[in-house]
């Protein structure tokens, strides 16, 4: 097997320490030759479609990538941003949010974004950190919930550039934070905020991505962590059973998947009366074409076709100050035993514990 090149090495230098954040993926352009590009790496990954590898292929490339990016693309143009795709936009601002925070609280490392799919690719960024010296990285994916279509991949591909590097730096994962405490209080904060803002509706709806029905009974934990999100979510705003719903949305294909489907379930809800919605998504981190188009466009235009009157969307925790710390806080309690504090920093927060004890117990 041959390696490729190795930064050069210089020996007794301090070891660095770099978090590499990743998402999902997103098209250089809303245009159907960049859909084509992006969508043939995306849905020719074994671990998004889980069909037999020839019978796939000959699917995907000779049906599908000749009918799906013009539609694909018409769809991206309509939540394209100047700075570009959204998806793209939030991550790098939540990379450079998280490596403030991180700081502030007196670590001094590298926090840099990846897309799985797409670019930056991991690859790519991990060849950048160990070129500024890092010798120890943290990947934390986008994603609360594990499912292996998602954080599997991401791993997966860490470790196909691991086996081209000779000099290999120390890795940690961070596998989920689904039922996470600061991950839920953002959520809760953020639902709280918007009621405040615009009013609160008959029910919360919340909208996961949907992954096949077969996944689960193959072992993806994904669908119970879910659940779970939702459920905590529930009782941290005190909503009851009748008061909130856990839905699946982006069904691909004609195969069963996770239920119930949030466009038909929003669709039922309108026909039986309800009037108004909020819909949140918890389970992406930023806004992106499946919440801003699938959701805010077309889920509200069929809950309102169906005889709904008011549908509103809550955004992703995005760069909300709630959720940052929560990121922050995540990624502080995996960065634990690395050396990313100087010691003057780490002795400063100590003191600072210490000041905060003794202030109350003085009370």
């Amino acid at each position: 097997m041959s390696f490729q090149s190795e930064p050069a090495f210089s020996h007794g230098s301090a070891p660095k320490i770099g978090v590499l954040f990743c998402n999902l993926g997103t098209p250089e352009a809303a245009t159907a030759p960049a859909l084509r590009r992006y969508l043939a790496q995306f849905l020719g990954d074994p671990r998004v479609v889980e069909i037999p590898r020839l019978v796939w292929l000959a699917i995907l490339h000779g049906i599908i990538l000749r009918v799906r990016p013009a539609k694909s693309a018409a769809k991206y143009a309509s939540v394209w941003t100047p700075e570009g795709s959204p998806l793209k936009v939030w991550t790098e601002k939540q990379a450079k949010l998280l490596q403030g925070q991180l700081g502030q609280r007196g670590h001094h490392l590298v926090v840099r974004y990846a897309m799985r799919y797409g670019q930056p690719a991991i690859a790519a960024q991990l060849d950048a950190l160990r070129a500024e010296g890092v010798t120890r990285v943290l990947v934390l994916p986008a994603y609360p919930q594990y499912s292996a279509a998602t954080t599997a991949s991401v791993v997966d591909d860490v470790a196909r550039w691991a086996l081209k590097t000779r000099h290999l730096p120390e890795l940690r994962f961070i596998n989920r934070y689904h039922d996470d405490p600061a991950y839920i209080a953002a959520l809760a904060e953020s639902v709280r905020s918007h009621w405040q803002r615009e009013g609160r509706g008959d029910k919360l709806l919340m909208s996961f991505h949907g992954m096949p029905a077969r996944t689960l009974a193959l072992g993806d934990p994904y669908h119970c962590e879910c659940l779970k999100t939702g459920r905590l979510l529930a009782e941290a705003l005190g909503l009851g059973k009748e008061q909130y719903l856990v839905t699946f949305q982006s069904r691909f294909g004609k195969a069963k998947w996770l239920e119930p489907y949030t466009e038909p379930s929003l669709i039922q809800l309108a026909r039986q009366g309800l009037k108004s919605v909020d819909v949140i998504c918890p389970g992406f981190s930023a806004d992106c074409l499946e919440t801003l188009e699938e959701i805010a466009q077309e889920a509200q235009q069929a809950f309102k076709n169906a005889g709904g009157q008011r549908f509103s969307y809550i955004p992703c925790l995005n760069d909300s100050p709630a959720g940052m710390r929560a990121l922050a806080e995540l990624a502080e309690r995996h960065l634990q035993g690395w050396p990313s504090k100087t010691p003057s920093a780490a002795a400063e927060l100590q003191q600072q514990r210490q000041r905060a004890l003794d202030a109350g117990a003085s009370r």
